[in-house]
């Protein structure tokens, strides 16, 4: 937490000096009460009353002006290191890669973000200054009650050692406790946070009975988990109140003996008995205390654990550079990609992929490939559409065109470059994935569309209209009450899939990218909008590459190069025409798609 503090130290040595004056003042309280007893009760000096008075009334003052004063500071200081925290936890999750949010929940992440921020800022706001203060109240105490008498401190001090081995044992049981706490709240937040985003699933299925069980197996779990650390301070916390009191029985006990004996004033007795609340106080506070530090322990562990997640797809070290000399050697060459006669510049990608003999596994699971032996090459604006079952390895093979994810073995080449080779930030927004599970921010339905362009043309009513319009869906906008300035709800409550599937496309076509990839964009509209949203794709500048995932083969039937996956590995290419004549895998869904037999289909392709 050091480097997150560090900013508002100055902040903290301000409060180290105001709780040294509230401290001071504490100590000095109980003196000036044993002066009034001594001095004016027993010795009858009433003209030191007034004085003495106004002195306690001075020091209470002081005492509470400083002690506002860094109770404040430090609540600022622990709000900022927090703020820094929080913002650093942020950026960190959009640094990591999708390997590390594939196998994190998301109730794990917002608990972090949340009730671990909160114990740590609770730790630095409050537990910190309530710390120190316990240390020196206890100390500064004891040295003036020996100042005092030195008999009845030792007989306190007696007592000091059975309270470091109750707080000791309290704390080594808790600490385990607390980590229990903490995985048993992400379990819940988990399961709410997955009961929330699919209420719709439950209510079709009718399975809320089913849930509320499943909710109420984690909450009960929630609850012993916290019963746990309840028993464990009702195990050693009556015994520290116990030895609180214990203090004040020896001090009303031993102190009297000696007050009758005359070994010691009844003005110094009462002092050492306001001096007793700087002990007992200590003493009564020290159990809470130590749980706060170990639920601010297991929080910082589990935000450490997020702070240092290392991501597997890391942009290699002057990454500009080395593509803007790559690129200028392929302009001197002439061996550069080319479209409508224009070379690529190191900023703007031209859209020509090679698939270098690609193999790929996921990270966590290197035995399984998933593609395997993948070789092909599409130059700079043509269209490839990719054709195969679930599970065939579709979607990873693109994602590794954006460099979501880096090849096991081989390498994808972006216009001759490996992607590896390119800034992440040039690559991926020249790269526009439209995935079939789309997302919708609680937007307007034009902020939407113009979420990931950069350019000033997003603030251009006209330019939105258009690119919906190219993704067919200008019509139901302006079918809506407010047309563009449409709030949508939470991932798009309330629009249908084909609709969400359109907006997604119009987003990704504002954002002008050099390669266009489509995961199954079309699936959930009807066949007359996605030929529609085809024809307006042809009519798309050639300098766009366009790669199609369909498991229809109207939306790729057109494209240039076609590929047909099977198990990771590519079975057959070729174009259309090509790949329906060698009667393979390719005509075999062709024919069914159809609906028709063999020789039907024949007859009808001739």
């Amino acid at each position: 937490m050091f480097p997150y503090c560090k900013p508002d130290l100055p902040r903290v040595g301000g409060s180290i000096l105001l709780f040294a004056v509230n401290d001071a003042m504490a100590l000095i309280m109980p003196l000036l009460a044993g002066m009034v007893v001594d001095q004016v009760i027993g010795q009858g000096h009433l003209d030191r009353l007034t004085r003495l008075c106004v002195l306690m009334v001075v020091v209470t003052l002081v005492r509470v002006a400083s002690r506002y004063g860094y109770q404040m500071w430090m609540e600022r200081f622990g709000q900022n290191s927090i703020y820094r925290l929080v913002s650093d936890e942020y950026e960190k999750l959009h640094e990591l890669d999708f390997t590390y949010f594939n196998h994190t929940r998301n109730g794990d992440i917002m608990s972090r973000m949340t009730s671990d921020t909160d114990a740590i800022r609770h730790f630095l706001s409050w537990v910190t200054y309530q710390m120190a203060d316990c240390v020196v109240m206890f100390v500064g105490a004891l040295a003036v009650m020996v100042a005092i008498d030195w008999r009845l401190a030792l007989a306190l001090a007696c007592v000091t050692p059975f309270l470091f081995i109750l707080t000791q044992r309290l704390a080594k049981n808790a600490n385990p406790l607390f980590f229990a706490i903490r995985n048993s709240l992400a379990d819940l937040n988990s399961m709410v946070e997955e009961n929330i985003e699919g209420n719709r699933v439950v209510k079709a299925f009718v399975r809320e009975e089913y849930e509320t069980q499943k909710f109420d197996e984690h909450n009960e779990d929630y609850l012993q988990k916290n019963m746990a650390l309840a028993r464990n301070s009702r195990r050693y916390m009556p015994w520290l109140d116990g030895l609180g009191f214990g203090l004040q029985l020896i001090t009303l006990g031993f102190g009297g003996f000696l007050v009758i004996m005359g070994d010691m004033t009844l003005g110094n007795l009462v002092a050492f008995n306001s001096f007793l609340w700087m002990l007992d106080g200590p003493v009564r506070q020290s159990g809470w205390l130590v749980n706060d530090w170990e639920h601010f322990n297991a929080s910082c562990v589990k935000i450490r654990r997020l702070l240092t997640a290392q991501s597997h797809i890391v942009e290699k070290p002057g990454a500009e550079e080395s593509v803007k000399q790559a690129v200028a050697i392929q302009s001197q060459l002439g061996t550069g990609p080319k479209v409508q006669g224009q070379a690529p510049t190191p900023d703007r990608i031209s859209g020509e992929i090679r698939f270098d003999h690609v193999s790929f596994a996921f990270p966590d699971d290197p035995e399984t490939p998933i593609l395997k032996d993948l070789n092909f090459f599409l130059p700079a604006g043509s269209k490839l559409g990719i054709l195969g079952e679930t599970g065939s390895g579709k979607s990873t093979m693109v994602n590794l065109i954006a460099r979501f994810y880096d090849p096991t073995v081989g390498h994808v080449l972006i216009d001759g470059i490996d992607a590896r080779d390119w800034p992440l930030a040039t690559l991926r927004s020249q790269v526009n994935i439209v995935a079939q599970d789309t997302f919708l921010f609680s937007d307007t339905i034009g902020g939407n569309i113009g979420f990931g362009s950069r350019s000033e043309r997003t603030s251009d009513p006209g330019y939105i209209r258009d690119m919906a319009g190219i993704a067919g869906a200008d019509g139901f906008i302006n079918s809506m009450p407010e047309g563009y300035d449409t709030v949508v709800g939470e991932r798009g409550v309330g629009l249908s899939g084909g609709q969400k599937q359109r907006l997604s496309l119009a987003r990704a076509l504002a954002d002008d990218p050099a390669i266009l990839i489509m995961d199954d964009t079309t699936s959930a509209v009807d066949m007359e909008t996605e030929a529609q949203i085809q024809q307006h794709l042809r009519e798309l500048d050639a300098q766009k590459t366009i790669v199609t995932i369909a498991h229809r083969i109207s939306s790729i039937k057109d494209a240039d190069l076609i590929l047909v996956l099977e198990n990771g590995r590519i079975i057959e290419r070729g174009n259309h025409e090509n790949l329906v004549a060698a009667h393979g895998r390719y005509w075999e869904i062709y024919r069914k798609q159809l609906g028709l037999q063999s020789g039907q289909a024949q007859g009808f392709e001739e």
